[in-house]
């Protein structure tokens, strides 16, 4: 076998990076000496270090995560005093896996949004969990949508593909009944799947036959949602107030 024929050989098993990499490889291996297992380790760990790369940056790209919401734009030490507490316990991902739920509640502006965008983005680059974001109008509209198309089984079905979906603005959803069937199908789906969501709200427990507009309704998707579930309240100023005046100054 020719040097010139291995990079085909390489690439046409699908080891791209490796075939990329062994000429450089084969040349620190010469000078430093290196022996055949830590030079074919060396390759490997490439090969999947880049593959674990390109992975998340689907996963990135598939989630929907609003740009720019990160973790490092949080200023922790301004967080609810619970929430600073429970974001460790949060970012180990394993509440995700047990399938349980994140429910946070707050005026509009106290940083709901940034909170379970940020965390949603650490759970897919720490643990490659599958996230998906999506304002809760929008994903309203998709279920009605499958459902006027007689996909709706299919349509769940996708979305218990991810591990987590935050559900963004629950208060601001319209009020139709058909509207509130699909969104109370889909809560009643995951809690079955044992799938998380994560809920950003301007809107408490008590105030959410505004948006089920039957009350029975309201108290069985609460009823589901707090069952396995962490609840954070976000208080204080508004982070775009705040924003806009220090702006102002």
């Amino acid at each position: 076998m020719s040097a010139s024929t291995l990079p085909i050989l390489l690439r046409s098993l699908g080891l791209t990076t490796l075939a990329r990499d062994y000429p450089d490889a084969i040349t620190r291996a010469e000078a430093d000496n290196w022996g055949y297992l830590r030079f074919l380790h060396q390759l490997t760990e490439g090969e999947l270090n880049e593959r674990l790369r390109r992975r998340i940056e689907r996963m990135l790209k598939e989630s929907a995560l609003p740009p720019g919401q990160n973790l490092a734009v949080i200023d922790q030490a301004k967080l609810p005093d619970k929430a600073r507490r429970q974001l460790p316990t949060l970012l180990a991902g394993d509440f995700v896996r047990r399938g349980d739920n994140l429910l946070t509640f707050g005026l509009p502006g106290r940083g709901k949004t940034l909170f379970c965008a940020a965390l949603g983005r650490e759970l897919i680059q720490r643990h490659q969990l599958k996230v998906l974001f999506l304002p809760t109008f929008k994903l309203v509209n998709l279920l009605l949508v499958a459902k006027r198309d007689l996909k709706l089984p299919a349509f769940l079905a996708k979305l218990h593909r991810f591990d987590a979906i935050i559900c963004d603005d629950l208060g601001y959803v319209s009020q139709a009944q058909d509207e509130m069937e699909v969104l109370f199908t889909f809560f009643a789906e995951r809690y079955e799947r044992q799938k998380s969501v994560l809920i950003t709200s301007n809107l408490v427990f008590s105030e959410w036959d505004k948006i089920f507009k039957n009350p029975m309704t309201a108290m069985a998707a609460v009823d589901r949602l707090v069952h396995r579930s962490i609840i954070l309240e976000f208080a204080g100023e508004s982070l775009r107030a705040k924003a806009a005046k220090d702006r102002r100054t």
